[in-house]
């Protein structure tokens, strides 16, 4: 148990911070649009990623830096556009309410989750190379570890998810969606900014 506890709160203390996906996940819940799916797709990806780091993939992006800087790039770029899609709707209707919003499609809403997760180098680093290499570590218990990581993400991608649903009664303000729009885009400009000067 404490070898799943230790894995439980390094997974925790990774992905509890404001960034792109936590960012999606949260207007999606709010929208109440494609939950279940969102959430689904960053957690299992998230635990296909660690068990990747367990069985070596981390040695493998270590050793070829390449493949993050390619990333890293169409990340930078896919930021600035999905942070310039929240501006340009500061500009259209006010009638911003949940239940009143454009419906997203699931293949979008599929497709944008699997680009903010994958094009994000820092989902390797802390996946694959931090929690896999930390998780080895434990040698034995290794597994027990991921199981606590894989958890982690579980928990909180739901909890965000369609914790937000429940507040969407609360949000019907059109000023709270032109908020939430200019802070999302500030989270994908600052990340944009961030991947394309931090050296790997």
């Amino acid at each position: 148990m404490n070898v799943i506890f230790a894995g439980l709160v390094t997974g925790l203390s990774l992905i509890v911070a404001i960034g792109a996906q936590n960012a999606f996940v949260l207007k999606q819940g709010l929208l109440r649009r494609n939950v279940l799916a969102i959430v689904l797709i960053c957690s299992l990806s998230d635990a296909l990623l660690i068990c990747l780091g367990v069985l070596g993939l981390g040695s493998l992006i270590t050793a070829v830096p390449v493949l993050i800087e390619v990333i890293r790039w169409i990340g930078v770029g896919f930021l600035v556009w999905y942070g310039s899609t929240s501006l340009r709707r500061l500009t259209k209707s006010d009638s911003l309410a949940a239940a009143d919003k454009p419906i997203t499609s699931l293949k979008q809403s599929v497709l944008t989750t699997l680009a903010l997760t994958f094009l994000n180098p820092h989902v390797y680093l802390d996946t694959v190379i931090f929690i896999g290499g930390v998780a080895n570590t434990f040698t034995v218990d290794k597994w027990l570890f991921v199981l606590g990581a894989v958890s982690a993400s579980f928990i909180w991608f739901f909890s965000l998810g369609f914790g937000a649903s429940k507040a969407s009664v609360l949000v019907s303000k059109p000023m709270f969606w032109k908020a939430l729009d200019i802070f999302i885009a500030a989270v994908m400009f600052s990340l944009a900014i961030t991947l394309a000067v931090t050296k790997f």
